[in-house]
């Protein structure tokens, strides 16, 4: 299933897991790496895969996963 053009959910594919479209690179990884690596530049060299645009996908779909998930309060 294609979430966005940048972000597909595949059963088969990395235990169901959204990745970068045409890519077997978990949307977790970019984010972990792009906060790593400290700019998309740099994760660009790390991932020559990728494109500025499919980062650009990641974060957006993030963003809508975020922005449609209630979190509950933890208690202290």
């Amino acid at each position: 299933m294609m979430v966005n053009q940048f972000i597909e959910i595949d059963p088969r594919r990395c235990a169901g897991k959204p990745v970068v479209a045409g890519t077997r690179i978990p949307v977790t990884v970019v984010i972990d790496q792009l906060a790593q690596a400290g700019s998309i530049d740099r994760l660009l060299g790390k991932y020559p895969e990728l494109t500025k645009e499919k980062v650009m996908g990641v974060l957006q779909y993030c963003h809508a996963v975020i922005e449609h998930t209630e979190l509950e309060p933890v208690p202290a």
